[in-house]
């Protein structure tokens, strides 16, 4: 204060005025503690809402999907898109006759339904606007300069996003980079979403193995901050999770961790293995009664893989499901002897070997919502195999990681006394994936093979899945 009175910036007397003042608010909030401290003592516990939030409406009128359909491949006039990108926007056209929908387009969907209704979403993240895997290009940039040669890619005047130019939307659309900082990045958006719990807040990882870099936000405010101070939000982290030989640095969004923390009902972890399913899920998490974060475990190859693209009717006419039956038993289910549940990514690697259709006894389940566990649908399923008598859960990850621990406590509760109930996946890891491509192509081959019943499991038995000792 002396500096600024000696520069002139401020008179002494504002100066004085100006820490009265702050003075006085610190003497009132201290007045006020000390009055609340004098009152009764408490005498209950403070308790937390475990209860389930009422399921949303997550579908839409079919023409509404169509009109943003046509928005979100729509450019200005006079704007010139970039060659490669021509063919990624017919695609999308396509769509409204049938064509395939594949994750990005499905998100872009999801978020432009929002906006039209008023939620207003915040999406940022490692290189969010392209999308690591090159799948978004939320935002396009004019490929001709004003005097045409190539446009320099920072010029404002030469980029253009549909999701913030839609004319349907009564709700704004941010969209932000952010730096390879998790921590502040992420300890940033959990304090957006804290403040404007009608907003949908998503923050992406580059790979989900980034995020070990803000444990210490996950730690003290997404996981534990309902049960310390009531306090939440809808931040929603999407995760690129699956084994495909990467390493163990770009395989692995440590699920087991956010797993671990699940508890009184205070976060939702998901891993879906549909566009339909994440378009669902996005609407959910926008619109579900009671805020909570959301752990998305995001896919990699999936993203342009035809097999896992879905449709606009399953867009605008379908819903969100927990858990999914096998959609293509090659025999009658009164023939099904083992179920085999898994989680994103490798249902595919099963379903797609050559010989899964000689396995008539085997019926591939997926489940999808991990946290809240999904008791309910879960039972549906096992009473749905009349002749059922195994139960396997089968991951790409090591023993000691991903979903298994968490599925073994839990299905201990809800199985029958009759069924069995194994693990086949990886042996204990200290790191989450091999390193080398042909380690992890056999490993994974095997961890196939096993679940399909086409071979052994040579690993040691996994005693604590068992159920003497569950």
């Amino acid at each position: 204060a002396d500096k600024l009175v000696e520069e002139g910036a401020i008179s002494a007397e504002g100066a004085g005025k100006m820490a009265d003042d702050a003075y006085g608010v610190v003497a009132a909030a201290h007045t006020e503690l000390k009055e609340s401290m004098a009152g009764p003592p408490e005498t209950g516990a403070h308790e937390i809402d475990r209860t389930m939030s009422r399921e949303p409406k997550t579908t839409l009128p079919e023409d509404l999907l169509r009109s943003l359909n046509e928005q979100l491949v729509r450019v200005p006039g006079g704007f010139h898109v970039h060659r490669k990108l021509k063919p990624f926007l017919e695609k999308r056209r396509e769509a409204l006759d049938g064509g395939p929908v594949d994750w990005a387009h499905a998100e872009a969907l999801a978020f432009a339904s929002l906006l039209a209704l008023g939620v207003p979403v915040r999406l940022t993240g490692q290189d969010t606007e392209r999308g690591t895997f090159s799948q978004r290009h939320l935002v396009m940039h004019d490929a001709v300069g004003s005097e045409g040669g190539a446009a320099p890619l920072d010029s404002p005047s030469r980029a253009y996003c549909p999701l913030q130019n839609l004319h349907s939307a009564v709700s704004p659309f941010e969209l932000h980079n952010s730096p390879l900082s998790e921590q502040a990045c992420l300890g940033f958006e959990y304090g957006y979403s804290v403040q404007d719990t009608d907003a949908l807040v998503l923050w992406e990882a580059q790979f989900g193995d980034f995020v070990n870099s803000a444990q210490v936000i996950i730690d003290q405010f997404l996981t534990s901050g309902l049960a310390k101070w009531g306090q939440t939000s809808r931040l929603t982290l999407l995760l690129p999770h699956g084994y495909e030989g990467s390493g163990p640095e770009h395989s692995s969004g440590r699920l087991e961790r956010f797993l671990q923390a699940c508890a009184e009902g205070n976060m939702r972890v998901a891993n879906v293995t549909t566009p339909a399913q994440y378009f669902h899920l996005l609407r959910r998490q926008a619109l579900v009664s009671k805020p909570r974060p959301l752990v998305v475990m995001t896919p990699k190859s999936l993203l342009r893989l035809p097999a896992a693209s879905s449709t606009l009717d399953e867009l605008w006419g379908g819903a969100f499901q927990r858990v999914i039956d096998d959609p293509s038993l090659p025999g009658p289910r009164e023939e099904v002897k083992k179920l085999v549940l898994c989680s994103g990514k490798v249902f595919y690697d099963i379903v797609a070997h050559e010989e899964r259709e000689q396995a008539r006894h085997i019926a591939v389940a997926r489940v999808e919502m991990l946290y809240p566990f999904p008791e309910g649908e879960l039972k549906e399923l096992l009473a749905s195999y009349e002749n059922l008598e195994l139960v396997v859960w089968v991951q790409e990850e090591p023993r000691n990681m991903g979903a298994r621990a968490f599925m073994r406590r839990r299905m201990a509760a809800i199985l029958p006394e009759s069924l069995h109930y194994f693990y086949v996946g990886r042996q204990l890891r200290a790191s989450p994936g091999e390193g080398y491509a042909a380690a992890h192509r056999k490993e994974q081959s095997r961890i196939v093979r096993v679940a399909l019943d086409l071979e052994d499991d040579r690993l040691e038995p996994d005693l604590s899945s068992q159920r003497p000792f569950l």
